[in-house]
């Protein structure tokens, strides 16, 4: 295919998100442009985001409401996290509820985000929260404030961070940068600014993958990510944050032209849990259940938006 073609693919009225996705980030229409509009209103209606709302029940939440974070991953918090990367905001007031719901139940005195039955707040839970509350719309929301306030006070003095409490930073431990990647530089304190540069140079230090033995999963594309790492989920945070011209990114980048596919698209490569090594039998006796919308092995609307949108914002 020509890029014109990938882009025609991606257009596609069958998945009205990835056409929305595409024609504001990769084609820069603005909000106003008829198909824009169109594309939005048909958000909640037909694809991947109908089918997730389809399965809300009355209360505001998916499955149970013993639960948002458990059974993994088909309750609340892993359904909200996918409707924010579709373009869904809480303008759908079946949105509005549940992410409601997700903020009472997960905001933690200390400041930020953790499970339904934790005490404290957990950093791959902040990050992702805050991250998806931003593109529901609540940057403003006290207690999403408070999450960021919270990131900064909880990064490693190396810049990274780490979920399980270790005393250096781990590039699996993504999901705090990651809120800064959509949280408004407006909003930014100095502290903030200080902590989103502290945790880029952590990544681009170690060229997004130099750190102990190789690790497959890293190497492959996956999507819903969760709060799994990989080289795209790297590429696309800082790119975000501004650092697509640094050189340090130079053997992520030539790893994702690499992967794509001779008609100029990308497979899902593994859908997760996708571990190894020491990791293999991290869920061995609470097993979670998949969650995908495409098929690994085939080509990819999301990761192949995704790839484009990388190879963009790079300029390559």
């Amino acid at each position: 295919m020509s890029r014109r073609r990938v882009i025609d693919w991606l257009l596609e009225d069958t998945q009205p998100a990835m056409r929305y996705l595409t024609l504001t980030n990769l084609l820069d229409r603005n909000a106003n442009d008829p198909e824009v509009v169109e594309a939005r209103k048909r958000l909640a209606k037909r694809g991947w985001a109908a089918d997730i709302l389809r399965n809300r029940l009355p209360g505001g939440w998916w499955v149970s409401d013993e639960s948002l974070y458990r059974p993994k991953y088909i309750v609340t918090n892993w359904m909200l996290l996918v409707l924010a990367d579709l373009g869904l905001t809480r303008k759908e007031p079946r949105i509005k509820r549940a992410t409601e719901l997700w903020i009472r139940r997960f905001a933690k005195p200390d400041g930020g985000f953790g499970t339904d039955q934790a005490e404290k707040s957990h950093l791959c839970v902040t990050g992702n929260t805050a991250r998806a509350l931003v593109q529901f719309g609540y940057a403003d929301h006290p207690k999403v404030r408070r999450a960021f306030d919270w990131l900064v006070r909880e990064q490693k003095e190396d810049g990274g961070w780490h979920c399980f409490g270790g005393k250096s930073g781990v590039l699996d431990s993504w999901e705090g940068l990651s809120a800064f990647a959509v949280y408004p530089r407006q909003k930014w304190t100095r502290a903030m600014k200080r902590s989103v540069d502290k945790g880029a140079e952590f990544y681009l230090k170690r060229n997004l993958h130099r750190q102990g033995a190789r690790y497959g999963p890293w190497f492959r594309f996956h999507y819903p990510v969760h709060y799994y790492y990989d080289l795209l989920v790297g590429l696309d945070m800082l790119t975000t944050l501004g650092y697509s011209g640094d050189a340090r990114l130079n053997r992520a980048l030539s790893l994702l032209k690499e992967k794509r596919r001779a008609d100029g698209r990308w497979n899902l490569d593994a859908v997760h849990p996708d571990l190894e090594g020491s990791y293999a039998g991290w869920y061995k006796d609470r097993p979670p259940t998949p969650l995908s919308f495409e098929r690994v092995g085939q080509p990819s609307k999301m990761i192949t938006y995704r790839a484009l949108l990388v190879l963009k914002r790079a300029g390559v």
